[in-house]
């Protein structure tokens, strides 16, 4: 068993701003398991400065992971709980390295069985929700109104929001999508009386929740929200991993999961099943990734109320082939990883030539 990596570079059609900043290049870690016999598992990882993460300390990170992965699934390539307990034995944090392992083991152990992920687990595609497209916080009106009609396909739009044009952004939405589905995003920025004189405009414009209003950290702010709004509130930045779930119950409505923050597929299916548990709705999410790193967390989409899969349709270069197009419309069945526009299928055998032929009939 081995584990290689490299790094891509992908940017994104529009400046993607939200209220703690904004970028058009991101820096994407691959990471690639190769077994005794050449099979490959992939899964990627984007780290995010929020969570203390850059390309070099994901890539340190995996200098520590990497040997412990190596060891765990040499000896068991199933072993993937025992895989994701020693990781985070090993090393603290670092959530989007952990979650490219725990996802290309994933990946490895479909493609020895010839299924999907989602098959693994028992799930049917068939349940997955429709997923949102976002709208980043635009320079002028008119950069808004475009990137509105280029979402033409997607009948629901997830809004960042966060900014002193806020109640012109939401507005102009609505009047650019009447009929569409709105969520809205403020990353942290508001502060609980923002929040509640904003709810009030949201409602009046259709929107359907809202995500993370307040700074993570302020639970007892949140709560005080929430028990004032009648509209659902999500939590994203205060919900990392399993254990920050109960802590949530009564505060918000809901969490939302990503796998860089939660550091693997088995983690976020603890945090789903821990939601659930508690009558709490369930979102995922996701980094500006490539369809590679969206395909992962795709697997689960099946048990999620709500689904933000498009951090791939974000992107004017995505390196990968579009396995998960009709996931972020129509809530498609999701699919093995999948492979480099720029690599051929010339290193993997005449059986695995096949199965990747076959993927999108899984």
């Amino acid at each position: 068993m081995k584990i290689t990596h490299d790094v891509h570079t992908v940017h994104t059609k529009h400046p993607f701003v939200i209220a703690r900043g904004g970028a058009s290049e991101w820096k994407l870690v691959r990471v690639r398991i190769v077994d005794r016999d050449g099979v490959e598992g992939w899964g990627e990882a984007a780290p995010n400065r929020f969570y203390g993460e850059t390309t070099d300390s994901a890539i340190a990170a995996l200098e520590k992971l990497g040997p412990v992965a190596e060891r765990v699934l040499s000896h068991d390539a199933f072993a993937l709980e025992d895989l994701e307990t020693e990781m985070n034995t090993a090393l603290r944090l670092n959530g989007s390295m952990k979650s490219a392992i725990s996802a290309a083991a994933h990946d490895l152990v479909g493609k020895r069985l010839d299924i999907p992920v989602y098959r693994l687990w028992g799930l049917d595609p068939g349940k997955a929700p429709l997923s949102s497209f976002t709208i980043g916080i635009p320079q002028t009106e008119k950069e808004l109104v475009q990137r509105v009609d280029e979402a033409l396909e997607y009948p629901v739009l997830k809004i960042k929001l966060g900014s002193d044009r806020d109640e012109e952004i939401i507005r102009a939405v609505r009047r650019a999508a009447p009929t569409k589905i709105l969520r809205v995003d403020a990353n942290a920025a508001w502060t609980a009386k923002r929040a509640l004189r904003m709810i009030d405009l949201l409602v009046e414009h259709g929107v359907e929740f809202v995500e993370q209003p307040l700074p993570a950290h302020d639970l007892e702010g949140l709560r005080f929200v929430r028990e004032r709004s009648s509209l659902p509130i999500i939590a994203d930045e205060s919900c990392v991993v399993a254990t920050d779930v109960a802590k949530l119950a009564g505060v918000v409505d809901g969490i939302n999961i990503k796998l860089s923050k939660c550091g693997g597929l088995r983690e976020a299916l603890r945090m789903i099943a821990t939601a659930r548990a508690l009558g709490m709705t369930v979102m995922a999410g996701c980094m500006i990734e490539s369809s590679l790193g969206i395909s992962s967390a795709a697997h689960f989409s099946p048990l999620l109320d709500h689904a933000d899969f498009d951090g791939a349709a974000l992107l004017a270069d995505d390196p990968y082939t579009a396995a998960l197009s009709d996931i972020h419309v129509r809530g498609g069945r999701p699919t093995r990883a999948s492979r480099r526009r720029d690599e051929s299928a010339r290193s993997l055998s005449q059986q695995e030539r096949n199965r990747d032929r076959r993927r999108c009939g899984d």
